[in-house]
């Protein structure tokens, strides 16, 4: 089962097919990890108090999550490195059988630091969706390249749609349940790929492991040769650790404020879901062609810090599906940077200078629950807390919007003499 086969028809499918299995199952226990957490607290006597299980909720799925991103962001070139000596498909198998073996770990998880362990290794197993981009890269030329790719966004849409619908479904009837059917997927997918998966890249296509490709921040240095992109950088890890730490907060919050079940966040995140492939899928050429990239930019992200004060300030149920429909266009913002990203940087250094972006929003992916979930929400929901403002990691997060739109705006006002990359430069995957 070993064959190379680069262009073997079909072969994008089943790399495609791979990626959503993928993220289906990340998607699963996203509305129930939570909870989880909480029963494995209200297991011991000595946090019976609903109020202190909260604050110590918060804090855990903080640090989990923290766990999670760190080891992600070190094992992503580790194992793009691996992928590059030995090739894609055995990277692949090797970490879709090892997430499947780790989500049964965590669902029969008898306590926090079974979890903790088990979540580090699903960091470490899920860090193998670089080299499914490697994948995608290996086996596309410049007529497909981008259409390849898009597709990959579109995987995880549907992913990050469906995921966790059916997580909040399946933890309607048992908490771990999702986490089971999480490893059937992911075995599932191991099946599927050892047959029908070929190799993507050949033999003498191959490069030794060389340490420096294995540090995941050497790159960040890059972006100092293009200061409109350094600028930009800085908007845009506002925004990432904005997003991250919503992401993070979501199901600790609204489980608190509105007693919301893992089901109703599984339906609410479907929404978003479902939100976010409209606005991606239909507005963003049309918008983007109509306004530019730079106005389009400012407005989204005020619309974002709208949304995000929506959030933290709702204090009735119906209010949240308004906010997630408004909110969704503040998603106009991120293809409209990588516009201005790719069209200012040369084709040599493109990939310098995206693997400078993967790396800073992998940082905001592990400051994030350490900072919304373990501190914000962890200290405004205990009984040390000037006042209880289960919102307050919300009401953070529209400031750092606010701030990103702001620093935006200064930066195209010094920069209005620069011309506006034309609707061409416009990746297909943003479109």
């Amino acid at each position: 089962m070993q064959n190379t086969s680069r262009h073997r028809p079909g072969a994008i499918v089943f790399i495609l097919l791979l990626l959503l299995i993928d993220i289906l199952g990340i998607g699963l226990i996203i509305p129930v990890l939570p909870e989880l957490v909480k029963e494995l607290l209200d297991a011991d006597p000595d946090n019976a108090s609903a109020e202190k299980i909260s604050s110590l909720a918060g804090r855990y799925v903080g640090w989990i999550g923290a766990v999670y991103a760190i080891m992600q962001f070190f094992f992503s070139p580790i194992l793009g490195g691996l992928s590059d000596r030995f090739g894609r498909r055995p990277v692949l198998l090797l970490s879709m059988l090892g997430l499947g073996i780790d989500f049964i770990v965590v669902g029969l998880a008898p306590s926090l630091s079974w979890l903790f362990v088990a979540r580090a290794i699903s960091g470490v197993m899920g860090a193998s969706l670089t080299t499914g981009n490697a994948y995608i890269a290996d086996i596309s030329d410049e007529e497909n390249r981008a259409r390849n790719f898009g597709l990959v966004g579109v995987m995880f849409g549907i992913g990050f749609t469906l995921g966790p619908t059916i997580g909040g479904l399946l933890g309607a009837i048992s908490l771990r349940l999702p986490f089971f059917v999480a490893a059937g997927l992911a075995l599932a997918n191991f099946t599927y790929g050892y047959f029908r998966l070929p190799e993507s890249l050949p033999p003498e296509k191959r490069s030794k492991v060389e340490l420096w490709k294995l540090n995941p921040v050497a790159s960040i240095g890059s972006l100092g040769a293009y200061p409109l992109v350094a600028a930009l950088a800085v908007v845009f890890v506002l925004k990432s650790f904005a997003q991250r730490g919503l992401e993070n907060v979501w199901v600790l919050y609204t489980a608190y404020k509105f007693e919301w079940s893992s089901l109703a966040n599984g339906l609410a995140l479907g929404m978003v879901g479902i939100m976010a492939i409209v606005v991606q899928g239909g507005l963003v050429k049309p918008v983007i062609k109509r306004f530019g990239p730079r106005k389009t930019i400012v407005a989204a992200t005020l619309i974002s810090a709208t949304a995000f004060a929506g959030y933290g300030l709702a204090n009735q149920t119906w209010m949240i599906p308004w906010i997630i429909v408004f909110g969704s266009l503040g998603g106009l913002a991120g293809p409209a940077i990588q516009s201005l990203v790719t069209s200012t940087v040369d084709e040599s250094n493109q990939g310098r200078v995206q693997g400078a972006i993967t790396s800073l929003t992998s940082i905001t992916a592990i400051a994030a629950p350490l900072f919304f979930n373990s501190f914000l929400f962890s200290f405004f929901v205990s009984e040390d807390a000037p006042i209880p403002l289960p919102g307050a990691p919300l009401l953070v997060g529209s400031l750092l919007q606010l701030m990103a739109a702001v620093i935006a705006f200064v930066i195209f006002l010094k920069r209005r003499d620069r011309p506006t990359p034309a609707m061409n430069d416009l990746p297909e995957s943003a479109s």
